[in-house]
């Protein structure tokens, strides 16, 4: 009998591993969606915790180990680095990120607390080191003001005297905004700053020499950007750009850019797209779009209205698989210089700086947030989340989610409609009211495209124009040079419906003065 109690340990024990394991990595989870992806090896080069409490899967992003970032991830695990994921409804502390090698930061849209900033800069002191990966201005993906470049200088735009400005009482009472201090926190730590830029599609081929870059430009022709930012080094001893954009026109701007989107012409004057430092003991690194990063198979739903997600295959794109590995190799080995000053390495000059980029003399934009979130939902109140979300209180999360394999970005639902016989797709709400702010993506095929160029039209059936781009009156959209994945268009449009909507409107593509790709949309 008791040999029979052993074996079927032995079998359960089997069946645990069999279970746990996949491509020689083994997988725990724990609290809060903490998952630890384990290689089976004896010889663990570095362990790795990944943020994912600041609202990381927030609106189409899905910046998660097991997400929209684990073509990542698995990279790591295979070059025998031990990865976690901090999970939700957690803070980052200075004793949970000691026992890490590096902490990565995605593209946060929720920002972090006082203390949490003292935490890092604690951290990286004492020998830790940081990988920030933000985005372009006014990405705000839940409508809570705060674009992911804001979140990691540690400062809004036009509010660096007040974090709450314009939120209402139930946001600034809220847990999420507890605790959250104006500091000019990245130029402090780090001698450098996300500026609020916003450029396009940009093919990022100056990079700085292998020497100057510790080895982490080796073998790299270039990296991709789609709708980004720069960094502006502020303190030369401590930051160094490794990566930077061409010389651009106004034309190279992200196409919803705000305000002038291209700040200093492109070039090392605009910034940097890629940038190191070192500060204390550790080190840091800072990349300006989450597009370099991401891959095609998120796995969560939207958290204001259970959507399902697309994003893209970027960290095949270029050499930035090559390129981020390097800086990770980079930022694991551990180095007795306190800045750069004290390295046989090439300082950069000071980046130019706009008037208004001085926090005390920011002032936003365009009122913010952008758009109108989904009744109900509440970016700080996790109950409020759609089914299938990311940290959404109801037990249907983890089933719900769009799916554990590689293609469940192939996936469609109500938001995706799709014209058989243009073989093209919108992905855009079934309906919406007249007034209220939302995207319309457009997939169509490169090949009906006239000088790469292509336009939005939403009319009624009359042919009266009823869409509003841009804050513009009623009107057909400004031509724009979209971005190309696989042969296929990947561009996303701003807009609203004017009050003398029909109940019924057309949208439609133009490219050469032709409709290219047609649908329909219901206003209420």
């Amino acid at each position: 009998m008791k040999s029979k109690i052993i074996m079927i340990s032995l079998i359960g024990l089997m069946a645990f591993v069999i279970v746990g394991c996949s491509n020689n990595v083994s997988e725990d989870k724990g609290k809060d969606g903490k998952i630890v992806l384990s290689p089976n090896s004896d010889d663990i080069k570095g362990k790795v915790l990944f943020d994912s409490a600041h609202g990381q899967t927030a609106g189409s992003a899905d910046w998660v180990i097991n997400g929209g970032f684990s073509d990542f991830a698995d990279a790591l695990t295979k070059e025998n680095y031990e990865v976690t994921d901090l999970g939700f409804n957690q803070l980052l502390e200075y004793n949970k990120m000691k026992n890490y090698d590096l902490v990565v930061i995605p593209e946060a849209n929720n920002p972090l607390k006082a203390s949490e900033q003292d935490a890092i800069e604690q951290y990286v002191k004492s020998g830790g080191s940081i990988l920030m990966v933000s985005d372009h201005y006014n990405a705000d993906r839940n409508f809570n003001r705060y674009d992911s470049s804001e979140v990691m200088n540690g400062y809004r735009r036009g509010a660096f005297d007040n974090p709450t400005k314009g939120m209402t009482s139930e946001e600034s009472a809220s847990e999420k905004m507890n605790g959250v201090e104006s500091r000019d926190f990245l130029n402090e730590v780090f001698g450098l700053r996300f500026r609020y830029n916003a450029l396009g599609n940009i093919k990022v081929d100056d990079l700085a020499d292998e020497k100057d870059s510790f080895g982490i430009t080796k073998g790299v022709n270039a990296v991709s950007m789609h709708a980004g930012s720069t960094i502006a080094i502020t303190d030369p001893n401590k930051a160094k750009g490794i990566a930077f954009v061409p010389n651009l026109s106004k034309d190279d701007a992200w196409n919803h850019a705000v305000d002038q989107g291209i700040y200093n012409g492109g070039g090392k004057d605009e910034g940097a797209y890629i940038a190191i430092s070192k500060a204390g003991e550790g080190k840091g690194a800072f990349i300006g779009d989450s597009s370099m990063v991401e891959d095609k198979s998120p796995k969560y739903k939207r958290e204001d209205n259970g959507e399902t997600k697309k994003t893209y295959d970027g960290f095949k794109e270029e050499d930035n698989q090559k390129m981020i590995m390097q800086i990770v190799e980079w930022l694991n080995n551990k180095e007795d210089n306190k800045d750069f000053s004290s390295m046989d390495i090439q300082l950069d000059d000071k980046t130019p700086l706009l008037n208004f980029e001085e926090p005390e003399n920011s002032s936003e934009a365009e009122k913010e947030p952008w758009g109108t979130p989904k009744q109900g939902y509440k970016w700080f109140d996790a109950s409020t989340y759609a089914s299938g979300s990311y940290g959404a209180t109801d037990e249907k999360q983890s089933n719900e989610s769009n799916s554990d394999s590689k293609d469940s970005s192939t996936s469609s639902n109500s938001n995706k409609q799709e014209d058989q016989g243009n073989q093209s797709e919108f992905d855009m709400p079934t309906s919406v009211q007249k007034q209220e702010k939302f995207e319309i993506t457009v997939h169509v095929d490169e090949s009906k495209l006239v000088n790469q160029k292509f336009q939005l039209s939403i009319k009624n059936k009359d042919g009266q124009e009823v869409g509003m781009f841009n804050g513009q009156a009623p009107g057909v959209s400004d031509s724009v040079n979209p971005k190309i994945n696989n042969g296929v268009t990947d561009w996303y449009f701003k807009t609203k419906i004017a009050n003398e909507a029909d109940n019924e409107v057309d949208v439609e593509v133009l490219s050469g003065g032709n409709v290219i790709a047609k649908t329909t949309m219901q206003v209420e």
